[in-house]
């Protein structure tokens, strides 16, 4: 083996035994997480077992496991069975646990009974970024992504599936049945066996109907109309690409746009974000101790009541408004070209023309009104760009102003969208690339947050020691 680098020989006896503690540099991430969780006050935050009981045989401390965890979801390994090999083979884990190894039983258990305990380690990591003075820029992005469950989409049944399935099914036993006919005009062995298997085909394709039936009732009386079979808690939603809906869950997250850190996150089976602006804005607001904070999302956060409900808060959204209107793809003017006048309440439309407020309907109890000039219209030489109706109208909400004061925030900041790209778009990608193709372990809402709670606080872990680095890191907790 000469000019090679020779190992040594794994037979040779050592008088005084390595130490483990020599094999974990000083500038070890899996130090970080040693500090952090003895700093912690587990009791206090929630844990089972802290005190150990009196009778029985010997637990493992909570923060043993709590160790093996934060350090499995910071080198990407989540499941408990590939934990439980790490712990009885990974010097760095034999480090910081002491060698000790539990079984996979154990560790998948301390998950599963110390969900919100779990949830508020993360919390916690968020008020120890806030102490170190992180957020002060009190700017947060705040976006949502759809990540996969276990449940993949033949086991979720929705309205429309139950109903295209169903015709499936008939299709194939009205082909089946054709086909019987034409093997029943034969006569031979190979007609008879062939027939056989076609009455076969039918009689599973019949079971599966009659399934398909009670599953409809099924969907039917649940309340969102919607059932998954393996994880209860999944729903299927929609993506962006055309044909490529999951079914799994809602992933919302507020990230700091400096440091780029999740300030907040939370996890809903809801398919769209219409109604968690609000939510996850006083999340953040709370969690960075900001009182003034601006808050940036897509046209796909956009609500008036949500807009609405941030008034007064110290929040102030920046949401672009979605253009749904019509009217711009077959060549008539848009609402945005009509300028409102807020001192004498009314509209001028493009050809100069002042559209006013007209008198509710006593029986009107919606919550918006609408201008329009009675006389104008009629011989406007723009009317065949503005309407194909006699009298163009315009719609305005009661509580327009808000919206109208947002628009200016977003004229005032037109690199808003930008920012929130590029601070919120990278975590996801981060998240998904360490969960894997399949995403979530876990079934169920509750247990699917603590999952979360647990990648984001690695990630979190993972952006403070890029900021700080290993040892100021610890410096700084300990202190």
């Amino acid at each position: 083996m000469g000019r090679f680098v020779e190992g040594e020989d794994r037979r040779q006896s050592l008088l005084l035994p390595e130490s483990l503690d020599d094999y974990v540099t000083e500038d070890n991430p899996v130090r970080v997480v040693e500090v952090f969780i003895d700093e912690l006050d587990l009791g206090a935050l929630g844990f089972d077992g802290v005190r150990p009981a009196a009778t029985g045989r010997p637990a493992y401390h909570p923060s043993t496991l709590l160790k093996i965890y934060l350090y499995g979801y910071l080198n990407r390994v989540q499941s408990s069975r590939r934990l439980e090999r790490e712990a009885q083979r990974n010097i760095e884990l034999m480090w910081l646990t002491g060698r000790l190894a539990p079984d996979f039983k154990t560790i998948a258990s301390f998950r599963r009974d110390n969900g919100p305990a779990i949830r508020a380690v993360c919390a916690q990591f968020v008020v120890l970024c806030r102490q170190f003075g992180l957020f002060t820029r009190a700017v947060v992005a705040i976006d949502g992504s759809k990540f996969k469950a276990v449940n993949t989409r033949d086991k979720n049944f929705t309205v429309a599936k139950v109903a295209r399935r169903i015709e499936q099914v008939d299709a194939n036993i009205v082909r089946y049945l054709a086909a019987l006919d034409r093997a029943d005009r034969e006569e031979s062995d190979v007609a008879e066996a062939k027939t056989s298997r076609i009455k076969d085909k039918i009689a599973g394709l019949r079971r599966q109907m009659q399934a398909l039936r009670e599953m409809e009732q099924t969907v039917q009386d649940a309340p969102d109309q919607q059932v998954s079979l393996t994880d209860p808690d999944a729903r299927s939603m929609a993506t962006s690409g055309r044909g490529t809906g999951v079914v799994g869950y809602n992933v919302q997250t507020a990230v700091d746009a400096e440091h780029h850190l999740i300030v907040a996150h939370e996890v809903t089976n809801q398919g769209h974000d219409r109604t968690q602006l609000t939510p996850m804005a006083l999340k953040a607001q709370q969690a960075t101790g900001q009182e003034a904070l601006t808050a940036l999302a897509d046209r796909g956060y956009f609500s008036g009541d949500q807009v609405l409900s941030c008034e007064g808060t110290g929040i102030a959204p920046h949401v672009p408004r979605p253009l749904t209107s019509s009217g711009t793809k077959r060549g008539f003017f848009t609402r945005q070209d009509f300028s409102y006048d807020a001192a004498q309440d009314h509209y001028t439309c493009p050809a100069g023309a002042r559209l006013t407020k007209a008198n509710r309907r006593a029986d009107h109890a919606e919550d918006f009104d609408f201008y329009r000039h009675l006389s104008a219209c009629h011989t406007c030489a723009l009317r065949p760009q503005c309407t194909p109706t006699k009298l163009r109208r315009i719609k305005r909400w009661e509580h327009e102003a808000v919206l109208e004061k947002m628009q200016a925030r977003l004229d005032q900041m037109p690199d808003a969208m930008k920012i929130r790209r590029q601070t919120v778009e990278h975590p996801f990608g981060t998240l998904k690339a360490w969960m894997g193709t399949t995403h979530f372990l876990t079934k169920t809402l509750e247990k699917v947050r603590t999952e979360m709670s647990l990648h984001v606080l690695a990630y979190n872990i993972k952006r403070m020691i890029k900021i700080f680095g290993v040892i100021p890191l610890m410096q700084a907790i300990r202190a």
